[in-house]
């Protein structure tokens, strides 16, 4: 299952969705409301309604078990699915995404005051966080002109509730299987949010990289899709299957110290 990023749809994942196919993959994409037309209210949208949407796929696909891959912001919505649904996501892969913190929410990894200026930004403008222009999307990210002027015409404004809205957690984020797949561009010197990098410690964690900036979707699909090919693999290696369908139903993880709402969270959105 293929969870679009902030500002975006499904569209978004269409090349690596096509290559996994090319591969013998089951791919499953969502659509988060309130990512069509702008003008559209999204009052009601909040971070449920993100996670329910993501719910809803899974449960059109019972009783298959799920490779749940998030980009952005929705790693928040994705990890909140996992958590709930253990038995039915295998892993969990965030690429270059948010973690869920128990509390916390996706504006609250920017920390003050840029936290209270993305915050009137999605006041001032309808309840939505605005685009970035083609300037940003592009910076340093390994993007052709070309693909950034597509990429930036296509993106769409965000509902702002699921952003600004704390998650809920039942289980520590530590008992999830998970890979992060680290966009190297997006970090100067290879440093990565300390959430993130605290992850390394945790056994049931993996980290991979590649060598692209945050939108590897468009930037390097052949990449993400190999990579992802791999991951399945390893699940299907893990459960014994040879499928890639059914994970290992190992016990409870060691919660880490750390663990805890108060920890600073989230990637850089930008370098850092």
């Amino acid at each position: 299952m293929l969870v679009p990023g902030t500002w975006m749809g499904p569209w978004i994942w269409k090349r690596v969705a096509d290559g996994l196919r090319a591969r013998g993959h089951s791919v499953h994409l969502v659509t988060l409301s309130g990512l069509g037309r702008d003008g559209d209210d999204v009052s009601g949208i909040g971070l449920d309604t993100h996670i329910e949407d993501v719910h809803a796929v899974l449960r059109d696909l019972a009783p298959e078990r799920v490779v749940l891959v998030s980009h952005g912001t929705s790693g928040i919505v994705a990890g909140a699915v996992a958590d709930r649904e253990p038995c039915r996501v295998d892993r969990s892969v965030y690429v270059e995404a948010s973690l869920p913190h128990d509390g916390r929410s996706a504006i609250d990894a920017f920390g003050e005051p840029l936290r209270g200026a993305e915050l009137r930004l999605i006041e001032e403008n309808g309840g939505r966080w605005p685009v970035p222009d083609v300037d940003v999307v592009a910076d340093e990210q390994g993007l052709t002109d070309e693909q950034a002027t597509w990429l930036a015409g296509r993106l769409r404004d965000h509902p702002g509730r699921p952003l600004t809205e704390p998650v809920r957690l039942t289980r520590p984020l530590a008992e999830q299987r998970a890979t992060y797949v680290v966009c190297a561009l997006e970090h100067f010197h290879g440093r990565l949010a300390p959430d993130v990098e605290r992850m390394r410690t945790v056994p049931t964690w993996r980290f991979r990289t590649l060598d692209t900036g945050l939108w590897p979707m468009v930037s390097a699909p052949d990449e993400l899709v190999a990579l992802l090919d791999e991951i399945a693999a390893e699940v299907a290696a893990e459960s014994g299957s040879g499928a890639g369908v059914e994970g290992p139903s190992g016990g409870v993880r060691p919660r880490a110290a750390w663990d805890t709402p108060g920890d600073e969270v989230g990637p850089q959105l930008g370098k850092g």
